[in-house]
């Protein structure tokens, strides 16, 4: 944990007051259940080319630890079971303490990162999994890597969107990371924890894509190799630098995207095959479709549905061996 340095102010003025920033947050937290979700970071400094929110919703501010803490207790509290901590750029987040005297008894001035966040959040009785979305990466530091190794509530699943898979793609998104640098991170999350399962985000399309900045994000998307992921054609927003670019024809559009979501569906079968035999803990927290089914997560983010009339286990973690894997999801029945 380190002092926060003072950054300098933007030339435009998007700023909200900071006792502000999160009034619109729901106060009925409470009663979210047992997957529940945690506001702690708003506002992105990024600017990418194609991306409205750092002009919608301001630079970025995190909560306080103490505040963030108390409220994940609340949680826990009403029965939740595991929590996705939640920012437009969540791993940007760098909390500041309120103060020595808080219920956490957090020291004052220092500034928490998502790494010690975690951490932190994770002595709280009765809460056995950990989340956050959605990252950047060129927040993914050294040590919210490696506690991806070290603590077993965070679970093995990141989705860590690229977009694009081309160096010259992404300098003109102004991702402010290369293909390599990215390659770099994957490399190392599968050397603290090499069972993590990868997600991400692709824009096809963007404004100056030739068919070799094509072929680079699919050669990425090959390399890394996804559990799931999110495609779209490039849609210009007004007011982004990329909307008043010359725009790649919608046909092309619509070629590259079949292409890429082949191959990405494709990927996410065999990673559901992979895990057919292997008995994962699953979190019920509906029931399915079917009167006699009930539907829940693995650590690796997939639904998985069980044929089970015991509806007692709704809010429960047990035990599944993985029998079927289908396109979207898997099913299994309690070990």
């Amino acid at each position: 944990m380190a002092k926060l340095a003072r950054s300098e102010k933007h030339l435009i003025d998007l700023d909200f007051i900071e006792e502000e920033k999160f009034d619109n947050l729901s106060k009925e937290y409470s009663a979210q259940g047992t997957s529940a979700f945690l506001s702690i970071q708003e506002g992105c400094n990024k600017f990418c080319t194609f991306c409205v929110v750092p002009y919608t919703r301001g630079p970025e501010f995190s909560r306080s630890p103490e505040e963030i803490y108390r409220e994940a207790m609340v949680l826990v509290a009403k029965g939740a079971k595991e929590i996705h901590l939640l920012g437009q750029n969540v791993n940007a987040y760098h909390g500041k303490s309120l103060n020595s005297n808080g219920d956490a008894g957090l020291e004052s001035d220092v500034i928490f990162s998502l790494a010690d966040l975690i951490r932190h959040i994770s002595s709280i009785k009765g809460l056995e999994r950990i989340r956050y979305i959605t990252s950047h990466p060129k927040d993914m530091t050294n040590d919210l890597i490696a506690i991806h190794g070290q603590l077993d509530q965070l679970m093995p699943f990141l989705h860590l969107p690229v977009q694009s898979g081309s160096d010259k793609i992404l300098k003109t998104m102004n991702r402010k990371h290369t293909r390599a640098e990215y390659f770099s991170i994957i490399d190392k999350l599968r050397t603290v924890r090499a069972d993590i399962a990868l997600s991400s985000d692709f824009i096809v399309g963007f404004p100056g894509e030739t068919d070799e900045d094509f072929a680079d994000t699919m050669d990425l998307v090959k390399k890394v190799r996804y559990s799931q992921c999110y495609s779209f054609k490039y849609s210009p927003r007004p007011g982004t630098p990329a909307a008043v670019k010359e725009q790649v024809p919608e046909a092309v559009k619509n070629e590259r995207l079949a292409i890429l979501q082949n191959e990405l569906f494709k990927q996410q079968l065999e990673f559901n095959e992979s895990c057919v035999g292997k008995i994962l803990p699953v979190l019920f927290q509906k029931e399915g479709k079917h009167d006699n089914h009930i539907v829940g997560k693995t650590p690796y983010m997939q639904s998985a549905y069980v044929e089970n009339i015991n509806k007692s286990l709704l809010g429960q973690i047990v035990n599944v061996r993985i029998k079927k894997a289908l396109a979207i999801s898997v099913t299994g029945e309690i070990v």
